[in-house]
């Protein structure tokens, strides 16, 4: 165990031990009041603090939307958060505290951290299911993390997407994976090989680089002598895609470059200009300016006339989730808990999310593997799809 979790698992026991020396439940049953709150560890400052603020106006205008329709099941519904700058020991801090204060059942968490830090006290009391921003590989783990769940499909089922795209576009494509050197970009490494390997597809090289490289010449190097064609990004978010793409283009490379979800918000190529004209990826939900139809789009234009970042659509997809599960388990009778909640999500079938993703998803373990391939126009500022939805595993 590491020192951060260590520290952070204090903090986790010396707060259980408070709430029970304090009537915890008894206490929080009278407060509660009858809503449904749902409690929030946001990086609303900080290098993260782009994707939380999106985060929360999602859930918020979700919520907003439940309430205004009489709530779940006759319960209205609230969210609970705090910043938490997006450290680890900041939201672990935020969450004993929020859990301290109101009756939660439902939790978004900020980060692959938090929510492997988290992960043991959930299991433990039993009482919460938890969303998030991390789509980490390794959350999606029934066994490991029964309280947990991906709003989206994981990064090894994001790598898995594109490349059951490109062994449709180009069997036997000759691909290279560009990872950044931190734990989230080296996540779907080997199993990527694996997804390649099965589809025909040849893995002609591999490149690490540190998640914001300024000089990358001697990596377009490689990929010159490698002669790919296409290239997959992963583990970044701008920084340093465009010097790739610029000196690959410049070295007359022909290769398709391609990312994963953070990289995906068309706003951050804006600037970008030519260099990002072409630029694919993956994406498991609709962006604010899709035309086709989907009824909570509409939704989100009339109360939010501006661009709705990627994030906002993750956040309300995470909201919908959260609440479906707790609305299956009210009607249903049963008492609130994190395995009722859990299993209550797993028997989502066919759900619709009004058109945020383009087809009815399924949940029966942690993740929701679906994903659209998508390509920027430099000339329309906007990323345009080339794929039909697309399902990996199971």
């Amino acid at each position: 165990m590491t020192e951060l979790s260590r520290r952070s698992m204090m903090q986790i026991m010396g707060a259980s031990a408070l709430a029970g020396s304090l009537g915890f439940t008894a206490t929080l049953a009278r407060a509660d009041g009858g809503e449904l709150v749902v409690g929030g560890s946001l990086p609303l400052t900080g290098v993260f603090a782009f994707a939380g603020i999106a985060i929360e106006k999602g859930m918020q205008d979700y919520f907003k939307i439940v309430n205004e329709a009489g709530g779940i099941a006759g319960r209205k519904v609230r969210l609970a958060y705090e910043d938490t700058g997006y450290k680890p020991d900041t939201s672990v801090a935020v969450f004993n505290k929020l859990t301290s204060q109101n009756d939660i059942h439902l939790y978004y968490g900020d980060s692959t951290a938090f929510a492997k830090t988290i992960a043991p006290e959930l299991r433990r009391t039993d009482r919460i299911l938890m969303g998030g921003a991390s789509f980490a590989t390794e959350l999606n783990d029934p066994a490991k993390y029964p309280n947990i769940f991906i709003p989206g499909p994981d990064y090894t089922e994001m790598i898995s997407i594109l490349m059951e795209y490109i062994a449709k576009e180009k069997p036997g494509a000759k691909v290279v994976l560009v990872n950044s050197d931190s734990e989230f970009g080296r996540d779907p490494i080997v199993p990527s090989r694996k997804k390649a390997e099965s589809l025909g597809l040849s893995v002609v090289g591999e490149i690490i680089t540190p998640p914001t490289a300024v000089d990358v010449s001697t990596e377009v190097l490689k990929m010159r002598r490698w002669r790919p064609d296409y290239v997959i990004f992963h583990g970044y978010i701008l920084a340093p895609l465009p010097e790739f793409m610029s000196q690959a283009r410049q070295m007359g490379l022909e290769t398709q470059f391609m990312g994963t979800f953070w990289s995906m918000d068309s706003s951050i190529w804006k600037d970008s200009g030519q260099i990002a004209d072409g630029f694919m990826g993956v994406m498991p939900y609709r962006y604010y300016y899709d035309t086709e139809n989907a009824p909570m789009l509409d939704k989100i234009r009339a109360m939010r006339p501006d661009y709705q970042a990627t994030g906002y659509m993750q956040g309300m997809v995470t909201a919908m989730i959260l609440l479906e599960s707790a609305k299956r388990v009210l009607e249903s009778g049963k008492e609130l808990t994190g395995t009722s909640l859990k299993a209550a999500m797993n028997t989502i079938t066919d759900f619709d999310t009004g058109g945020i993703i383009g087809v009815p998803v399924s949940t029966p373990g942690n993740s929701i593997p679906v994903g659209r391939v998508y390509r920027y126009s430099a000339q329309e500022q906007k990323m345009l799809p080339v794929s039909d939805w697309i399902k990996v595993g199971g």
